[in-house]
């Protein structure tokens, strides 16, 4: 049976004795398959307390550098002391018939180099911990006809959230008060309003006028804060089902000190959405389509582009390795399909998921939220599209001053557009209609508004 030896040595890193056991340990190590060995430096000014802590803990009398004991892994149990340095030597002569014969100019020469290394490491420990800042992370989800909060639910969340003990989670803290809100935020996820389901069903216009106007007060005030609480660098993710272009806008446009490409609206849940319809089709896993683009309004008047989607593992007349992509549009032939079926099919199947379950589809949300959040922090390839909806600044020539989702890539912590996207007079007009129906939704939460806003999706 084998049996595995820990032997551990620890001393003062300025000794010249604990160089040497160091070394001596080190030789064990190389003749005994079944040897090992660890290695506790530890600084001059901290060595009597560690080694009073260490003697009462086990149980052990002992004064000088090094100190040396051993466990057996396999026996467990505690450490078997065998004391300092002469101790050790004279153990590794009696079992190992292996001695020591380092000069002691070597050994304090190899004293000096511990030391002057721990000193480094300990620099660069103490540098790096400069470097590192806490994240915080604000986020938001807001009931417009329940603004005190629910204190008692918040707490619930909080409990779950600290359950799910994740290793880069420091503290889950919940505010009722906006006066504290986002402050010092890194991160600002605002989610998806709840709404109530009890407005006038004989007057649906007047409703919606009046939940828009809501939403834009909130989302203005939001604004404000963000600009005067957050970090300058922070990054702002709008999600949910309902107005994100509306929402997103409306926080910029008041956070003015604020580079407005920090704010981005999600729209990566109808991507998924659109990859699982067309997966379900060409019979491939949804995981096996990329680079699907979603134009526009992202909660209204969108359009969902395959001019730059891809087809992985097709079980067609041509075959590949996993690497290997066809065109999406050349395995989808039927034209008609693709702009009205489809299109439709979209446009329907959030809807079609929160009939069934009787809630949000809120894991598809969370998980396009975590895509976007990974690729804004480098952790995507620069070659993977995105479709985000930011202010567009003569992008495609599409109008200004308006939040619109287009396609782009992540690289360096930083989205660019992207430019190499064939933007057809057609999609012109779509888009057109979308920038025409979010200025609608902009001014129907203005002051003294009149206007009304149209339906824009039938059928669902």
């Amino acid at each position: 049976m084998r049996i595995f030896t820990i032997l551990t040595s620890t001393g003062k890193t300025d000794c010249p004795h604990y160089a040497k056991a160091e070394l001596l340990a080190d030789r064990l190590q190389r003749c005994l398959p079944n040897f090992r060995i660890q290695k506790i430096s530890i600084l001059p000014r901290e060595w009597k307390e560690w080694l009073e802590a260490t003697c009462k803990t086990n149980g052990w009398k002992h004064e000088q550098s090094p100190l040396v004991w051993r466990e057996l892994v396999d026996h467990g149990g505690k450490g078997i002391i065998l004391g300092d340095f002469s101790d050790f030597l004279e153990h590794c002569q009696d079992y190992y018939n292996i001695t020591s014969d380092m000069s002691t100019d070597i050994m304090l020469s190899v004293a000096a180099e511990n030391l002057e290394t721990k000193m480094n490491l300990i620099a660069e420990e103490q540098h790096r911990v400069r470097l590192v800042k806490p994240l915080h992370i604000w986020i938001s989800s807001l009931h417009l006809l329940d603004l005190e909060g629910n204190m008692e639910e918040l707490q619930w969340l909080r409990m779950e959230t600290e359950d799910l003990a994740l290793g880069l989670l420091h503290q889950v803290t919940i505010h009722t008060d906006l006066e504290q809100a986002f402050r010092e935020a890194a991160v600002i996820l605002l989610l998806d309003e709840g709404w109530s389901e009890d407005g006038d069903r004989e007057n649906e216009e007047e409703t919606k006028k009046k939940m828009v106007k809501g939403i834009s007060d909130r989302y203005r005030e939001y604004g404000l804060l963000i600009d005067t609480m957050a970090n300058k660098d922070v990054k702002v993710i709008v999600s949910g089902d309902s107005f994100l272009n509306l929402r997103c806008s409306l926080v910029l446009d008041n956070a003015r000190s604020i580079d407005s490409r920090q704010f981005v609206a999600v729209a990566t849940q109808l991507e998924n959405e659109a990859k699982a319809i067309i997966a379900k089709k060409l019979k491939v896993r949804t995981s096996d389509i990329a680079n699907v683009i979603v134009w526009g309004n992202i909660s209204g008047s969108f359009y969902i582009d395959l001019q730059r989607a891809k087809v992985f593992n097709y079980a067609g007349a041509i075959k590949g390795p996993a690497f290997f992509s066809q065109p999406a549009k050349s395995l989808l032939q039927e034209r008609k399909w693709l702009e009205t079926d489809f299109q439709n099919l979209v446009r329907c199947q959030r809807a079609a998921v929160t009939s069934k379950t009787r809630r949000a589809a809120a894991m598809t949300g969370a998980n396009g939220v975590l895509a976007v959040l990974k690729a804004w922090n480098g952790i995507c390839s620069p070659d993977e599209v995105f479709s985000i909806g930011v202010l567009c600044l003569g992008y495609h020539n599409l109008p200004d001053g308006i939040v619109l989702s287009i396609p782009a890539t992540f690289t360096d912590g930083r989205w660019s557009v992207l430019c190499d996207v064939t933007v057809g007079d057609e999609l012109k007009e779509r888009l057109q209609l979308s920038a025409s129906e979010l200025w609608q939704e902009k001014e129907l939460g203005s002051e003294n508004c009149t206007i009304l806003i149209e339906e824009t999706v039938d059928g669902c």
